[in-house]
């Protein structure tokens, strides 16, 4: 029931406390909710920018219709999904598997041949979306990270992409901006935070069948 509690009280804040920072523990706890996400395989085909640089943040800024999150967060989280993802990708996670859990690479052979095989029956696009997804799976265990540490959270669509991916130069490293996240304390002035929720009643989301 306490999740439920911390899922009621977060909203996606619309104006940050720029004064407020976000503990450096509490950004790591966030970060490592991230890593421990589901991802199809355990792949994980998409990678987190922590944009750190002010100045940066400013560039971004009307790439991101304007909206003040994108400099007045304590933190900024661009999930970037990866454009592609090769054998070699594979290959990488069987080694770590090996490493981690101490099975041999034979062991596993049967399992990176079947995943080589899929990924070979996916379109380019399709493959883009499907990565994409991935990325926003990792993007909700953040913002559940943030709602149970009482720290703030905006997931954001509203943005260029094109913008983003030329402004950090993310087309030549295999990566598209594909959804933000900016972290931090609400402002008191923010009359967002008193709005109640609304959401579907349960019986309206679910049916069973």
């Amino acid at each position: 029931m306490n999740t439920i509690n911390n899922l009621e009280w977060r909203y996606a804040t619309k104006k940050m406390d720029a004064t407020k920072r976000v503990a450096d523990h509490d950004i790591a706890t966030i970060k490592k909710a991230i890593s421990l996400s589901a991802s199809s395989y355990g792949l994980q085909p998409f990678t987190v920018l922590d944009i750190t640089d002010t100045a940066l943040r400013a560039q971004l800024l009307p790439a991101t219709w304007g909206q003040a999150q994108t400099t007045d967060s304590s933190h900024f989280f661009v999930f970037c999904n990866h454009t592609t993802v090769t054998e070699n990708d594979v290959d990488a996670l069987i080694q770590l598997k090996v490493k981690i859990t101490g099975a041999s690479v034979e062991q596993l052979a049967g399992y990176g041949d079947f995943i080589k095989t899929k990924l070979k029956e996916m379109p380019a696009a399709a493959m883009q979306n499907w990565t994409a997804k991935q990325a926003y799976i990792a993007l909700n265990s953040a913002l559940i990270a943030c709602a149970e540490l009482h720290i703030d959270s905006t997931p954001m669509e509203g943005f260029e992409a094109t913008a983003y991916n030329e402004i950090l130069g993310l087309e030549s490293k295999g990566l598209n901006a594909c959804v933000l996240l900016a972290i931090g304390y609400r402002h008191e002035d923010d009359t967002t935070q008193h709005a109640p929720k609304v959401r579907k009643p349960i019986d309206q989301l679910f049916k069973e069948v």
